[in-house]
């Protein structure tokens, strides 16, 4: 089905923000005793926002622990950001089907910071980060909200993109096509993901989507 609207997750969707995150989180493990993640176990682990992950992690220290992460991430998440291979050709392709947005559990001001790097902001309606909306990933709230400021009302004509098994339930939470890129090999592989549709990487996606905004449109519309 052509999407009349796109959105997408951030990390390991359209960028590669990794190493960022992964000091921080070992600056913080520093600063608590505990014992520190390497990448692999980074990307296994790392998938609900902090507000809903950190008070289990830190307990009743949790906004220290949330305030020295943050402190570590912003002093060096701009310089070890890269695109994911495909991924502006993605976003370029996307934008001739319709508005697009981007739900993550990177906390807003972050992941609006990024994209402004990147020289992305002007390619979606919608940045919409953790704690931005009522609720985070994979409640459907956050991705409601962009779908508002897109003006597109919920629905499998939308497209949710993401690389992980929560991206693909807050997808069905709000009604959307879930739509997986990669092959989850972080998260128990696509069939533990079952997306609606799934693409190796974003040279596939950018494909499919220049075919699909070169079709006719869904019933003529």
């Amino acid at each position: 089905m052509r999407p009349r609207a796109i959105l997408w997750d951030w990390d390991n969707t359209l960028v590669d923000g990794w190493a960022a995150i992964e000091h921080g989180l070992n600056v913080t493990f520093r600063a608590f005793g505990m014992p520190e993640w390497d990448r692999e176990t980074v990307l296994a682990r790392v998938r609900g926002s902090l507000r809903d992950t950190f008070p289990g992690m830190f307990g009743a220290e949790w906004e220290r622990a949330r305030d020295i992460f943050y402190g570590a991430v912003r002093a060096c998440h701009l310089e070890v950001l890269t695109p994911m291979p495909g991924a502006e050709a993605a976003l370029r392709a996307a934008a001739a089907l319709g508005p697009q947005g981007v739900v993550s559990n990177k906390q807003g001001p972050l992941l609006r910071a990024e994209a402004a790097h990147l020289g992305w902001a002007p390619l979606f309606a919608s940045l919409v980060g953790a704690g931005d909306a009522a609720a985070d990933k994979p409640a459907a709230a956050p991705l409601l909200m962009a779908l508002r400021a897109c003006g597109v009302e919920p629905g499998p004509h939308v497209w949710y993109i993401g690389d992980t098994v929560l991206d693909m339930q807050a997808a069905r939470a709000a009604g959307c096509r879930a739509v997986l890129l990669g092959r989850a090999g972080h998260d128990g592989g696509v069939m533990a993901a079952s997306p609606d549709e799934q693409f190796d990487d974003g040279h596939a996606l950018a494909d499919a989507l220049s075919r699909l905004a070169i079709g006719p449109a869904a019933g003529g519309k």
